[in-house]
């Protein structure tokens, strides 16, 4: 099977912007390859001016958030360093059980990497002079740059996700059986929590099946 992948632009974001960014990303991602059974909500992010659009699923807002919170805990326990988070489509195939291989087979058929370079700037403080008028800091109007360019940047990935959507059908499998079924298979994978190289964690977990990191 031909497993399409697209290396989102990587963003340059500040602790306190991870939560909202990944929401952003991911919800908007899983709102393109959903099968059109969905209660679709508009979400308008706090510290951008950028609105996406949800499933409108309890349920799968849980499970991102839950994700979204193991990697915040791996950014805290890794400062300084680049990340990537991999969302990816799949379908499960039954196959004969060896001595080798469970009898429940994943076959990719989409990744997405979320490419975070998580900054480490401090936060703005306002601050009074003795006479009670406010002092300007003069990082604000870095700061307000820096926004600006990061809401410019999450906009660029945006679009790069619905061009990607739009330009790639091919390799996209039939919609699995059952009823109410709103989502094709798929899971988040994050950074483990040890050192060890993020494309080789990646292999051993596409090796895998039931990981307990997985969003399915």
């Amino acid at each position: 099977m031909n497993c399409e992948v697209c290396q989102l632009k990587e963003l340059e974001v500040e602790h306190f912007e991870i939560r909202e960014v990944l929401r952003c990303i991911l919800h908007t991602i899983v709102f393109h390859r959903a099968l059109g059974l969905v209660r679709p909500k508009d979400v308008d992010l706090e510290l951008f001016d950028v609105t996406y659009v949800q499933c409108g699923d309890v349920e799968l807002e849980k499970k991102i958030d839950e994700k979204i919170e193991h990697f915040i805990s791996w950014v805290e326990k890794h400062p300084n360093k680049k990340s990537q988070i991999c969302l990816s489509f799949y379908e499960v195939k039954n196959k004969q059980p060896s001595w080798f291989t469970n009898k429940i087979e994943r076959l990719y058929w989409e990744q997405w990497y979320i490419n975070l370079n998580v900054a480490q700037h401090l936060k703005a403080h306002s601050s009074k002079s003795h006479n009670s008028k406010v002092v300007v800091d003069p990082g604000e109007e870095e700061r307000i740059a820096r926004r600006a360019a990061v809401e410019a940047s999450l906009r660029e990935v945006l679009f790069q996700i619905i061009k990607f959507v739009n330009e790639k059908k091919d390799h996209v499998p039939p919609i699995p059986n059952g009823d109410g079924v709103v989502y094709f298979p798929h899971e988040v994978t994050i950074p483990s929590s040890s050192d060890s190289a993020f494309g080789m964690d990646m292999i051993k977990r596409m090796l895998q099946t039931g990981h307990p990191t997985m969003l399915s």
